[in-house]
């Protein structure tokens, strides 16, 4: 699953994405300065997979993942090309999710593209260029189907009648996402691949100073505002203090989070959200010497959970030995939880559920 990481240039984008995997996006004072897009694989920080360490003493504890994409900066005219418009659009076009970043700081030190802040106006000309290039794709679509439906065919008719719909809206500035669709109309636009059908978080990017404040700006109460009417989460981050605490040992962390009265990075926050973005859920396998959480959709069943681990596990799956994570936490071991009677077996249809402990049996 990739999450792209997309905002006006300067907003603090590479900033953020430098903190989220350490990897040292060049990350300079100007705009494009990230053309190729970087990107990093950062782990799922789970208080549940420290838990069942603690528990089984492992040698080796393996979390889960999640891909963010640093996409290059945009400008108004994207659509038709301008700056590097059509790499953004290429670039976006293949992430699952995006975290759209807002510049909600005055610093003057920090060139804006447009010469003032305005998180309302930057989060608009970012949708209105994705919206702009989703009318281009799906006015090709139209045209096709138009001549389709002449036939009289009452699932083209259907079809018709959905994308003019989807057409007006996107012409009203309404993003293809705050549409409520039936089951029919989700598989038709998940073949449109529409940029603006895309799940998003807004990431308000604060200084310092504000988040020592406590209280939240302007800058932010607009953002959230403007979030809410598409039903949109937002996270508040300072992204300067995320990337000074991304290179502290884990003590010093501690130390600086408390000076600051947080409990947690706001990039353990951000990476939690974009994972209920996604709709994701883990599980977890526990053998003698590794501890391992692994991802799935929400819905998954007990043998395509199986074939995360190895296609031979999906492929000649017989069932699964299930414990609630929460039983095997008060029970204190494995041996305990099937003592209490309380190590389920699953079969084929099972329905795999966030924090499953899970025992694979497989035949090939």
């Amino acid at each position: 699953m990739k999450l792209g990481i997309v905002g006006l240039p300067n907003v603090g984008k590479s900033t953020l994405f430098n903190a989220l995997t350490r990897a040292g996006a060049e990350c300079a004072n100007y705009p494009f300065c990230t053309i190729e897009p970087n990107v990093g694989v950062v782990s799922v920080p789970d208080e549940r997979l420290e838990k069942l360490a603690e528990i089984e003493q492992p040698d080796k504890v393996i979390p889960t993942t999640i891909e963010f994409v640093d996409i290059a900066g945009l400008v108004k005219g994207a659509s038709r090309g301008e700056g590097l418009g059509n790499k953004f659009l290429s670039h976006i076009r293949e992430v699952d999710a995006v975290v759209h970043v807002v510049r909600c700081f005055d610093d003057p030190n920090v060139v804006h593209v447009d010469g003032s802040v305005d998180p309302i106006r930057d989060i608009e000309i970012i949708n209105l260029e994705l919206i702009f290039a989703d009318l281009e794709s799906l006015e090709k679509r139209l045209e096709r189907v138009k001549k389709q439906a002449k036939s009289g065919n009452k699932q083209t008719l259907a079809e018709l009648s959905f994308l003019e719909r989807v057409k007006e809206a996107l012409e009203q500035n309404i993003p293809a996402r705050s549409l409520e669709l039936t089951d029919e109309e989700q598989d038709i636009i998940k073949h449109l691949f529409l940029l603006t059908s895309k799940p998003v978080i807004y990431v308000a990017n604060i200084s310092e100073d504000d988040l020592i404040s406590g209280k939240e700006n302007e800058y932010v109460k607009k953002v959230k505002e403007y979030a809410a009417k598409e039903g949109a989460e937002v996270i508040t981050i300072a992204s300067r203090l995320e990337a000074e605490l991304s290179e502290l040992a884990e003590v010093e962390k501690k130390e600086l989070l408390s000076e600051y009265g947080l409990k947690e990075p706001g990039l353990d926050k951000l990476i939690k959200s974009c994972y209920r973005l996604l709709g994701l859920i883990t599980f977890f396998t526990l053998e003698s010497k590794q501890v391992r959480a692994w991802t799935i959709k929400k819905g998954t069943k007990a043998p395509q959970a199986a074939g995360k681990i190895h296609t031979d596990f999906e492929r000649g799956f017989i069932r699964a030995e299930v414990m609630d994570y929460e039983d095997l936490v008060a029970h204190g071991s494995q041996h305990a939880v099937r003592e209490k009677g309380l190590l389920r077996s699953e079969g084929k249809e099972y329905v795999v559920k966030d924090g499953d402990v899970i025992l694979f049996r497989f035949n090939v």
